[in-house]
């Protein structure tokens, strides 16, 4: 069975966010192993100068970097990543898994995105969109994407 994980910064404070996410979850079990591992943010000002800002996304590079094993697939979350419709992720989900890899890492950064390292060790870089999102509703959009693409994979009725 293959493991994913999505690594995160940051965790959900609406009860709602929780709710949709505990769902998925339950949803995704019947096809791998899903874990979420929810990394501390760290600290920073409302309004943070640039070196702030990188000096940031440094901590929480090394709390998601722990969290990498070398032979894992990992897939950074970012705008400049590749856009792929469902199906497409759903075979790049599948692909994976037939050629030996049995961990798929999803990485989703903070309000301020990821580290250039975190981006650049990644072997794919996936964006949902040109648009913003709050990272913690990404989260629930990416487990019903690989929701979805388990079951386009296993011929399930959700995605028609």
């Amino acid at each position: 069975m293959l493991n994913v994980n999505i690594i995160h910064v940051g965790s959900f404070k609406e009860k709602y966010l929780k709710d949709a996410s505990a769902e998925y979850e339950k949803r995704i079990s019947q096809y791998c192993k899903l874990t979420n591992i929810c990394l501390k943010e760290a600290p920073i000002p409302d309004n943070p100068s640039p070196t702030q800002i990188i000096a940031c996304l440094e901590a929480e590079e090394k709390k998601i970097l722990e969290n990498i094993k070398p032979s894992s697939f990992s897939i950074a979350l970012c705008v400049e990543g590749i856009q792929l419709s469902s199906e497409e992720l759903a075979g790049k989900i599948n692909n994976i898994g037939l050629n030996g890899t049995s961990v798929i890492n999803f990485i989703i950064g903070s309000s301020h995105g990821l580290s250039e390292k975190v981006k650049s060790m990644c072997d794919f870089k996936l964006s949902f969109s040109k648009m913003t999102f709050p990272h913690q509703l990404m989260r629930i959009i990416l487990e019903e994407q690989i929701y979805r693409a388990f079951s386009i994979n296993n011929n399930g009725k959700y995605h028609k």
